[in-house]
Order: structure tokens, then sequence, then C-alpha cells
């Protein structure tokens, strides 16, 4: 048999009207606040055995656009999964499967499945405003890190960003840093045309000059304090034009995509070839994982003296 409660050691309402550092908020239909429901949850009743497993356990936002890597195995419920992502973000508009990145410009490979055809957006991130279209061009969020060093780095100097893109280093760097200049190159016609206005919607028009063409011709020789590599996968080609654009004592940052076992190694070596090539010196001064890019790759981004 159980006694009485204890006497609470707080005043009741009707007391006091109020309780020690707490407001009493009088509804006359109470609202109750629930955690929402999970992807597993919602899709309960559309997985079969075994597919439970094999549920997407973490997306990207990028405005109001949702973009999910589905397995292979249940692709067929990639609709479902769609609207239940919607679900559980209801301020998104627009759902993307992600097949990858593929070619010389790296675009996407991508498909909406649920919401808007419409998919365009503007994606907020460390102050800065970046425009673009995820069905074109590509946006890494797990470069966050990265994106916001850049941000603190390059101010009072002219920096090269020899694979602009949208503007992903070039436009936190002119945004917070605000370099002297900075000569942003871009290959990609469409992600040429983002990066033009996120420039204007920035307003550092009077910092970035953007150019469209492939920097292996266009960047400028001996004129930068810093270069900014940022592209994986064969950036080792275009490590030449990297150094030629640097004045003595210019630093470089070259990105690479590296197995696990062979870094940094390989980073370092990539360096020490192209400074043999160009007849100058280099002193590594940091290298540092970005992100986990493939299962035994990683993307690596090593900072470099070059003199």
């Amino acid at each position: 048999m159980t006694g009485p409660l204890p006497p609470s050691p707080f005043p009741s309402p009707s007391q006091s009207g109020s309780l020690p550092g707490l407001k009493i908020i009088s509804q006359e239909r109470p609202e109750f606040y629930e955690r929402p429901l999970g992807l597993a949850e919602l899709l309960a009743d559309d997985i079969g055995p075994g597919e439970r497993e094999l549920l997407p356990r973490g997306w990207s936002i990028l405005g109001r656009v949702v973009i999910v890597k589905i397995d292979p195995g249940i692709e067929h419920l990639k609709g479902e999964i769609g609207e239940a992502l919607l679900d559980i973000y209801p301020r998104c508009i627009t759902v993307l499967l992600d097949r990858g990145i593929e070619g010389q410009f790296r675009e996407p490979d991508r498909e909406v499945i649920a919401g808007s055809a419409e998919t365009e957006t503007v994606h907020r991130e460390d102050g800065v405003v970046f425009k673009l279209d995820p069905m074109r061009t590509m946006f890494s969020p797990g470069n966050l890190k990265e994106r916001m060093r850049m941000g603190r780095l390059g101010g009072g100097e002219t920096v090269v960003d020899m694979f602009a893109g949208i503007g992903y280093f070039t436009l936190p760097m002119a945004v917070h840093s605000r370099p002297r200049k900075i000569v942003a190159i871009e290959i990609n016609p469409v992600a040429y045309g983002y990066l033009v206005e996120n420039v204007r919607l920035n307003h550092v028009e009077d910092i970035v000059q953007p150019i469209l063409g492939d920097c292996a011709v266009a960047t400028p020789k001996g004129v930068a304090d810093r270069v900014v590599m940022g592209y994986v996968g064969t950036t080792d080609r275009y490590l030449d034009a990297g150094m030629a654009a640097l004045v003595p004592g210019g630093l470089l940052h070259y990105h690479q995509t590296v197995p696990e076992r062979i870094y940094p190694q390989m980073l370092k070596s990539d360096l020490a070839e192209a400074a043999k090539r160009a007849g100058r010196k280099v002193r590594i001064e940091r290298c540092a994982r970005v992100k986990k890019y493939s299962p035994g790759m990683l993307h690596a981004v090593l900072d470099a003296r070059v003199e």
C-alpha cells in the first residue's frame, strides 16, 4: 500500500501565481510537444523484412532541398523515403536522390524523388549566402569546417582560387577575411554563373574577379600570396600551375583524395615532385583530414609554404 505523496517544495500556481524562475502560461487549448518520428518509424508500414537496416542514416540539407543517398537494395522505396523526409523537414520543398559526382565539371547525378521540381535554392552558412541548383552543381556540406577555416585566412592578400565552383572557398574568404583580391577560376559554365551571382549577393564585387576558363591555362603567374586548389581526384595535374602562380613565400592549399594507408605521405610526395620540377623549395605547414571520402579513402588538405 502506497502512502501519500510528499509535499512539493514549490508553491502551487493557485498559491503564488508563479513558480520560482518560471513563467506560467495559461492555454485554452494546451499544445503538447512530442519527439518527431524518425525515418524508420514513418516507413514502418512500407518496408519489408531486412529493409530497415538499409534505410539511410544521414542526409544533407542545402537551403530548402534535402539530398539523400539510398542503398540500391531499397531504391524501389525512393518515393516513400522522399515523402517521409519532407514530413521530417516541413520547411523543405524538394528531396533529391544522390548517385554521385561525374566528370571534369563534377556534375551531380541526382533525381527529384519528392516535392517540387524547382531545385534552385539559397543556402546560408557562417554568414555567407550560396545560391545554387543542387541538381546541376556540387556543394559538399562535409567541407564546412574547411570553408570556415578559409574564411579566417587571406586578409589583405592576393589569392588565386583555381577551382572556385560556385564560390565554396572564395566567398567565405572574401566576406570574412577581406583579401586585397581573389582571382576565382571556374571551368563549368553553370557553376561559373552561380559564382558571379553569389559574388553579387554577398557584395564582394570589389574583391572577387571571376574567370570562366580552365585553370591549367587561365591561372596567372607570379601574382598570388595564396593559392587554393580545392579539387580532388586529379588535383596533382595542376600543381605546376598552382606553384607558378605563387610569389616566393606564398602559401599553397593542396586538396586531394588519398588512401588512408598512405596518408599523408602521398600528399607530401606530390608536393616534393612538383617543387623539384619548378626548381622551388616547399615547407609543409599543415596536413589535415577534411572528411571521409569513400571506404578507405580520405579527402585531405596540405598547406605548404613555397619559396
